[in-house]
């Protein structure tokens, strides 16, 4: 299956009531390419359009210039499922834990009863077993995120797009988040396109990591990350690592 990226000479401009038709450049030329099953991060300043591109991959904003293609499928002319998920946890806080990850199949109207005895093993393996009847407000920031991971993965689509979804979490929550990201990114292998401010969260985690300009947000640099995996804790002490957060940063300042 191709679960590729492909973006072309993409413009965004929004324009407000008040505009004098010029309107706020927010994405400019960008050019990307993100393989099958690769895991890319992204990197930029605040408010140059890290987050658009997501909707715009998503499908939830069609007002732009330029192409995208998830596969072979343009997500401007035909609904393209991703696994789509934003920097909070959005968990309902009414619902169970259990209720709040099936609700992508409830949604689907599928079999809520056959879902939640198939579920069982990936309740596990993310972390939630015998936290099935928590609700949220009991549960740690990590548990949530996990959650709202596994909630993630059950939408359709074998394309995830998470938005800083550890931006929230203490240094230690942090760090076991990623490894478990990791752990069930190398078995599960969906395409994932994940937006973070921490360089070296994008280079622990990362085939690749894309950096982008200040708005209009245009890709100035893609450095592929050569570490082999399954990646350990121990890389980010080595020169390797400072050398490619040093061009990361360079690419920064410019």
């Amino acid at each position: 299956m191709d679960n590729s990226i492909r973006i072309k000479e993409l413009n965004m401009v929004y324009t407000g009531p008040d505009d004098d038709g010029t309107g706020l450049g927010v994405l400019q030329n960008v050019n990307l390419d993100v393989r099958s099953n690769e895991f890319v991060s992204i990197l930029g300043p605040s408010g140059c359009g890290k987050s658009t591109l997501l909707k715009l991959i998503a499908g939830l904003e069609q007002d732009y210039e330029g192409d995208i293609y998830l596969g072979n499928d343009n997500p401007k002319h035909k609904r393209i499922p991703v696994c789509y998920m934003l920097q909070k946890d959005c968990l309902m806080p009414w619902r169970s834990l259990l209720s709040n990850v099936l609700l992508p199949i409830e949604i689907k109207k599928g079999d809520l009863k056959k879902a939640r005895n198939e579920i069982q093993p990936l309740i596990s393996e993310f972390g939630l077993a015998g936290f099935e009847n928590y609700k949220p407000r009991q549960l740690s920031g990590g548990m949530r995120q996990r959650a709202a991971l596994l909630r993630t993965y059950l939408m359709d689509g074998e394309i995830m797009l998470l938005d800083e979804p550890f931006a929230a979490l203490d240094e230690i929550t942090r760090m076991q988040m990623q490894d478990w990201l990791i752990s069930v990114w190398e078995k599960h292998k969906k395409t994932v396109l994940f937006v973070t401010h921490d360089i070296d969260e994008a280079i622990y985690l990362s085939d690749k990591v894309v950096v982008m300009s200040d708005r209009p947000g245009t890709v100035i640099g893609e450095i592929r990350i050569d570490f082999q995996r399954p990646r350990k804790r121990e890389m980010i002490l080595t020169s390797r690592f400072s050398e490619y957060k040093k061009n990361i940063l360079e690419l920064l300042k410019a």
